[in-house]
């Protein structure tokens, strides 16, 4: 497997871009005071880790049927696309919520919709109201969170970035930003709101330039 400067580069920022938004919400449990304890900050780590190797090796065996110009351009038309949904999350994540509050939307654990409306507001896992985020319950958030990652990581690795890289990258900054985002939330106040889903598709946006 080939390694470079640019390559891991590039697979480090890609695995910034998967963790922003498990760091996003955390922080956003955190200043509510819903704890998320080590096994659970590890359901949601190594779920979304695993959704993105599975994104990673599918596209890793699609780019081998597929010339180099191609599999360029298909990178650069999934990671911008992405980008563009990134910087648009915010119009989005609202629609599913007033879906949801129209009662448009049916929830149960593990359902789509369930999982659709986590999208949308990550906080809504904690469904016992229990105030500590159970594994089941990490693993409903986890799923949700993996929603961008099945993109990002199939139009990564049909490009030319590293998926070793990726996915390690992914575990380590994923639970980096689990831990420390409950913690920073914590101190914060408690209405307090972070919203950087516009970073993620900027850096997407970018990587797709990158990938041409």
């Amino acid at each position: 497997m080939y390694f470079s400067l640019s390559t891991v580069l590039e697979a480090m920022m890609l695995a910034l871009v998967l963790s922003l938004d498990a760091f996003v919400a955390s922080f956003a449990y955190g200043s509510k005071s819903i704890k998320i304890p080590m096994r659970s900050a590890w359901v949601i780590t190594l779920t979304c880790a695993g959704v993105v190797g599975l994104a990673l090796l599918v596209g890793s065996l699609l780019r081998q049927y597929i010339s180099y110009g191609l599999a360029a351009w298909i990178s650069f038309t999934i990671l911008f696309i992405l980008g563009i949904v990134k910087l648009l999350d915010s119009i989005t994540k609202s629609i599913i919520r007033r879906r949801a509050v129209r009662g448009e939307l049916k929830f149960s654990l593990f359902n789509l919709n369930f999982i659709l409306m986590l999208y949308a507001d990550p906080e809504q896992a904690d469904v016992d109201g229990s105030k500590i985020l159970s594994p089941a319950e990490a693993t409903s958030l986890a799923l949700a969170l993996s929603l961008d990652g099945l993109g990002v990581g199939l139009g990564a690795a049909i490009g030319s970035a590293n998926g070793l890289v990726v996915f390690l990258g992914a575990i380590v900054t994923g639970i980096a930003a689990v831990v420390f985002g409950g913690r920073l939330g914590n101190k914060a106040a408690e209405k307090a709101k972070l919203n950087i889903s516009w970073l993620s598709g900027v850096l997407l946006i970018a990587l797709a330039f990158a990938s041409l």
